[in-house]
């Protein structure tokens, strides 16, 4: 019913840029928050940004100053834009959607299928 549709991985040299897109599509009536997550090997998940609604933001402290999380209203979209990469960001980063309402009435999580990022020269 939800689905969440990430791009813009890839291998990237330290120091460079790279921006995350995702896209929430379906039956879906309001989005409580989207962020991004990633999970290195070997690592729990974490949290790396997320948006609320209403444009409110939370960094994890290792993304401070690097990193900017950025949504766009009516169309379930956010992006996730990463400056002075590093290796230790390589990970697969996942898009969240949290608390999503669809048109049941239900609210759920939901999540994207993740997608690569890799750091290295």
């Amino acid at each position: 019913q939800v689905q969440l549709v990430e791009s813009g991985g890839g291998l990237v040299q330290p120091g460079g840029s790279l921006r995350l897109s995702c896209t929430a599509s379906g039956s879906i009536i309001s989005i409580y928050a989207m962020g991004w997550y990633r999970q290195a090997p070997g690592k729990q998940r974490e949290l790396v940004a997320a948006i609320t609604s209403v444009g409110s933001t939370n960094y994890a402290d290792s993304v401070k100053g690097r990193f900017t999380i950025s949504r766009v209203s009516g169309k379930n979209m956010v992006y996730l834009q990463m400056n002075s990469l590093k290796p230790e960001d390589t990970a697969v980063y996942y898009c969240n959607a949290d608390r999503v309402m669809i048109v049941s009435g239900n609210v759920n999580d939901y999540w994207g299928q993740g997608i690569q990022v890799t750091v290295s020269s």
